[in-house]
């Protein structure tokens, strides 16, 4: 059973969500916070696998809420996922460095939030592959900063090809399809990306990605030059 909290200042979205994810067999809303110091006193509480944290709520938002959880060892297990709009851009990278697992926007399809809320219980990101390269190609595009990042140097050419699939929304099968590799060696290679790079998951992979210029916008995988 997957235990999910819902963390929100809005009734109604909690409501829609507790009534979606309630239906489903294999998960449950365990708790539900309108305050992000709610959500942090129940993710502790609770323990739940899933936390589906809003941004904007009073008091501690929903970046900071985030931040805290993660930084709990005894809420290791926990996975974050952030609820935005599009209209939040420019939070989205600021989430995945808090250590959020990934983010849905708020007018996901029914199917696509169950979805996700099953990928990150099953530790993996990124969610929404699709909307999250849109939204962060948004973020880079207004940005247009490129920063060092030394640990690229330590990736071999075939683990940058990899990363930069990554940051293409792809996930394992679709990578292994592209450069024709197993899909177990693309696991490996990601694995060894995320150490070499000190990156907590794919999620923040993408970020890098974008940050040390490796991917822009309008980019979807493929040869792409970068710095780094």
């Amino acid at each position: 059973m997957i235990d999910v909290l819902l963390a929100d200042d809005q009734a109604l979205v909690r409501g829609g969500f507790r009534a979606l994810i309630d239906s489903e067999d294999d998960m449950r809303v365990v708790a539900q916070a309108a305050t992000g110091d709610d959500a942090v006193a129940l993710t502790l509480e609770h323990l739940p696998q899933v936390v589906l944290m809003d941004i904007r709520m009073p008091g501690l938002d929903g970046l900071e809420a985030t931040r805290r959880i993660i930084a709990e060892p005894r809420a290791a297990g926990v996975h974050v996922v952030v609820v935005t709009t599009f209209e939040l851009d420019e939070y989205v990278t600021e989430a995945i460095r808090a250590g959020a697992s990934g983010f849905l926007v708020k007018d996901t399809e029914p199917a696509e939030l169950v979805r996700a809320v099953r990928v990150a219980a099953s530790g993996n990101a990124l969610l929404s592959p699709t909307v999250t390269r849109r939204l962060l190609a948004k973020v880079a595009d207004a940005t247009r900063t490129v920063r060092p990042v030394p640990a690229l140097a330590e990736l071999t050419p075939r683990e940058r090809e990899v990363l930069v699939e990554v940051a293409g929304g792809l996930a394992n099968d679709e990578i292994a399809g592209r450069l024709y590799l197993s899909e177990s060696t693309v696991k490996t290679h990601v694995s060894r990306v995320l150490m070499k790079t000190g990156s907590r998951d794919r999620a923040q992979l993408v970020v890098l990605a974008y940050e040390a210029g490796l991917v822009r916008p309008g980019w979807a995988g493929g040869a792409a030059q970068g710095g780094g």
